[in-house]
């Protein structure tokens, strides 16, 4: 393994907890179609600015049919471009960890310059053509992560790629599909599983990293429950975001609504496609819909929280791992409270974005714990 690989794994793992917590920030500042096209916005490689000719920024808003928000327009777009940071150091990753295998630079190498070269097509309106070139793209890394063993890191090198090449698909649907909630939730996702390849490869490529403990069966079985479960609540709050059920219930809690089960439609909630064309800015759903959503954000909440609380206690009642325990802890209830103050003080900005970046430190203790967790020789 190349001797600077976990300091760029590490790197790497940090901007990719930049970039999911600034997204957080344009997706719940209602930032998400601050630029109408993708990659660019406006047209420009930046953004507009408060700094342009007004009559450039009215003839902007007409071509592109929607009116111009400099005041926006910059968090999507470097939010854009801080991913695309992000790819080129998960690129550099790859590159590094497949150069001794066979074809492996090449594959890599070939992978991405179709990738390359489909998005100048599809600005250009050659969108099926474009979509068949990042599609081969897609295919090689994945045959690739297929073939290769994970010894070297080269199949999960490979394999983040990919989803680093999928989240830019999602991110130019979550444009041009209008903020579809299947778009949107499958665009958190995708950010948080590069997250927790970043940190797999990080723990892994760093000497010394491993936590040898004669338990650790039976902790790593609790712990994949637990991703689970938190991965599933994770999910679900995506979908309450995307359809703008956060504050289905009001401001009440525990209760919704002044009632303990309120009226509720379950079966429109969870239709996960409902076609292209639609504007979901906003949301679609009417209020019985948005209550369900809430209403099951909040049950699986409890699985979670009790669930991981009783790993947490395990965790602290086991020697060299009372650290982690205590991380754990606080880090449930840290993220409980701030899910009952988005409630309760009616969704403030920087409590929303403060409880997708729990999400993603519980995730990331989790995922840390699995992969550092070994028994003894």
């Amino acid at each position: 393994m190349y001797k600077h690989f976990h300091r760029l794994a590490w790197l790497a793992f940090a901007l990719a907890t930049v970039v999911i917590v600034f997204g957080a920030f344009v997706r719940l500042s209602d930032a998400g179609l601050s630029c109408p096209d993708w990659p660019t916005c406006y047209g420009r490689a930046a953004w507009p600015t408060q700094a342009d000719p007004a009559a450039h920024l009215e003839e902007a808003g007409r071509a592109f049919a929607r009116p111009v928000e400099t005041h926006k327009a910059w968090r999507e777009q470097l939010h854009r471009h801080l991913a695309a940071t992000l790819g080129l150091g998960v690129l550099a990753l790859a590159l590094l960890a497949a150069r001794r295998r066979r074809f492996g630079m090449a594959a890599v190498v070939g992978a991405s310059v179709l990738v390359a070269a489909a998005i100048p097509l599809y600005m250009q309106g050659a969108h099926v053509a474009a979509s068949l070139l990042a599609g081969l793209g897609e295919l090689i890394l994945v045959v690739a992560a297929l073939r290769w063993s994970n010894a070297d890191l080269s199949r999960v090198a490979a394999l983040t790629l990919a989803v680093i090449v999928f989240q830019a698909l999602l991110g130019m649907w979550t444009v041009t599909w209008l903020l579809k909630p299947i778009v949107v939730m499958g665009h958190l996702l995708g950010g948080l599983a590069t997250f927790s390849l970043l940190a797999f490869m990080a723990w892994r490529a760093t000497a010394g990293s491993m936590l040898v403990q004669a338990d650790a069966p039976k902790l790593r079985r609790l712990l994949a429950i637990g991703l689970g479960l938190l991965v599933l609540q994770i999910a679900l709050g995506g979908w309450t975001s995307a359809n703008y059920a956060a504050l289905a219930c009001g401001t009440d809690f525990p209760t919704c609504a002044g009632q303990w089960w309120p009226q509720a439609d379950w079966r429109e909630a969870f239709v996960l496609w409902r076609g292209i064309g639609v504007d979901y800015e906003g949301g679609v759903l009417d209020g019985d819909a948005r209550v369900a959503i809430q209403m099951a954000h909040r049950l699986v909440a409890l699985l979670v929280f009790g669930h991981l609380l009783m790993v947490a206690v395990r965790l602290w009642r086991t020697p060299g791992l009372r650290p982690w325990g205590t991380a754990l802890a606080v880090l449930l209830v840290a993220q409980v409270a701030l899910g009952i103050s988005n409630v309760h003080f009616g969704l403030p900005l920087a409590v929303a974005v403060a409880h997708n970046a729990g999400a993603a430190a519980l995730l990331f203790v989790v995922v840390s714990l699995l992969t550092r967790l070994r028994t003894p020789q």
